[in-house]
């Protein structure tokens, strides 16, 4: 997957959940989903919009209510989507819903296969500041995802 891909998907905090639990099978009704990810209705909504403007997910035609939509994978969202519960399924620790929903956290881990220097995560990170990656890089390392030599 494109790496300004995973930062755009990463920018809203379920688009990754939502996208793996539709590969899972999870229903793509707005109930069915909410549930299954634990998400928040106002965190929600603007996840699976930003996913729908992406292209990855659409509105299955011709099923659900008007009010209450069918979502579904698009043909670009499944390959995707089986990212996204891949690294799911391969975060090591039950705190890992939380930092997996944090802007940062899966870019960082995707081009940092092996030690890296600060500048060169920034370099293969554009739109990160600064702060921000000092940050997200303190809080890997806080769960013990990332080590700091």
């Amino acid at each position: 997957m494109d790496i300004n891909l995973l930062v755009n998907i990463t920018s809203r905090a379920w688009a990754m959940r939502i996208l793996a639990e539709l590969h899972r099978g999870t229903p793509g009704r707005q109930a069915a989903l909410l549930s299954a990810t634990g998400a928040g209705r106002t965190a929600f909504a603007p996840s699976l919009a930003h996913l729908v403007d992406l292209g990855l997910v659409a509105r299955n035609p011709g099923h659900g209510h008007p009010l209450r939509p069918e979502y579904i994978l698009t043909e670009i969202g499944i390959s995707v989507a089986a990212t996204a519960d891949r690294i799911e399924r391969a975060a090591p620790q039950s705190d890992a819903p939380v930092l997996l929903r944090r802007a940062w956290t899966v870019p960082i881990l995707a081009v940092s296969p092996v030690g890296r220097h600060f500048s060169e995560i920034k370099a293969q990170l554009p739109p990160v500041t600064d702060r921000a990656l000092s940050q997200s890089l303190k809080q890997l390392q806080a769960a013990a995802w990332i080590q700091r030599d």
